[in-house]
């Protein structure tokens, strides 16, 4: 899949670019319904909510599960990617972020090259993050919050919190959030689930808590330029990847044939 002329535009101008119901819902249900398996497991890649329960974040699921396996080479992610970046590209760090129903807490205000640069030592910006939404995004169940333009102001000064949540982040401080909203104003990408966003790695953006009664589960994918990789490790390898190599993808029928391929007897 390719973006077109008006789409790398807008993503160059407001540095993100929002692409509806992108994955049926057959090929959803195929993510979603590995999710609960993958949340009870008791592993590290596992990282919960200050409640002890709830999963904020899994880590590196496409390592040990075949279908995110798949979504982490499928090619209407990673081909609008490449295009972007002017190149192939490899596995930076992927990630499920389940918002839980009434439990899943906020991620406060930052950019990710920020965290990438600092923890990681990734030389450039030049990666990104694509987003699929697994569940309807509302007004109320958690969105990401963006303010357009705001990667065009380069890396920004960031505090390290260790304390407003469970997972540590380089944050932006308010004075500074309140300039970026004033020049650029404040949007909150909502769809359906298959629905589709990539972002810049300077984009900056959040999300509120989620205390609606319905969950909020993104997949994202954070692809980085295969010249650009990393250059410190002193982060574990399942939350800042190592394996530099480009991504191979798949045929776009991938998800449907895995669902195909398990309802086959043996």
């Amino acid at each position: 899949m390719k973006l077109n002329d008006a789409q790398i535009s807008e993503f160059h101008d407001r540095g993100y670019v929002f692409l509806p119901e992108v994955f049926s819902a057959d090929e959803v249900g195929v993510l979603t319904a590995e999710l609960e398996g993958i949340f009870c497991q008791d592993r590290p890649e596992n990282f919960r909510e200050k409640n002890g329960k709830s999963v904020r974040t899994t880590f590196a699921a496409h390592t040990f599960n075949d279908a995110f396996e798949r979504l982490g080479r499928h090619p209407r992610l990673v081909e609008p990617v490449m295009q972007l970046l002017g190149g192939p590209v490899y596995m930076h760090q992927f990630k499920i972020n389940a918002k839980a129903a009434f439990d899943g807490d906020v991620w406060q205000w930052h950019q990710d090259f920020g965290t990438w640069a600092r923890d990681d030592l990734m030389p450039e910006p030049r990666a990104m993050n694509i987003a699929v939404f697994l569940d309807d995004v509302t007004e109320f169940n958690g969105p990401l919050m963006f303010i357009p333009g705001s990667h065009k102001d380069g890396k920004l000064e960031a505090g390290h919190d260790l304390e407003t949540t469970s997972y540590p982040l380089w944050t932006l401080d308010k004075e500074t959030v309140a300039r970026l909203v004033d020049a650029g104003g404040l949007v909150a990408p909502k769809g359906k689930a298959g629905s589709v966003l990539l972002f810049h790695c300077n984009l900056v953006h959040c999300s509120p808590a989620n205390l609606s009664p319905w969950s909020r589960t993104i997949v994202y994918l954070s692809l980085c330029h295969v010249d650009n990789h990393i250059r410190q490790f002193k982060r574990p390898e399942w939350i800042a990847h190592r394996d530099f190599t480009a991504i191979d993808v798949l045929p776009d029928d991938c998800l449907l044939t895995l669902a195909r391929e398990r309802l086959t007897p043996a």
